[in-house]
């Protein structure tokens, strides 16, 4: 999965070392919570059992 980020950021122009946990993580900030996703769904998305998780 990193190695196909890694190839994805190359192709984009982006010079930072992208990871699954950053895609994750980006996902989880930028495209849910910031589009007022509510927590508890995006706790779900992720597959958290525990919403402190999240």
């Amino acid at each position: 999965m990193n190695s196909y980020l890694k190839e994805i950021a190359d192709v984009c122009g982006i010079d930072r070392n992208i990871t699954f946990y950053l895609a994750r993580h980006t996902f989880a900030t930028t495209i849910t919570l910031s589009n007022n996703v509510p927590i508890e769904s995006v706790s779900k998305m992720l597959g958290h059992k525990d919403l402190r998780t999240t």
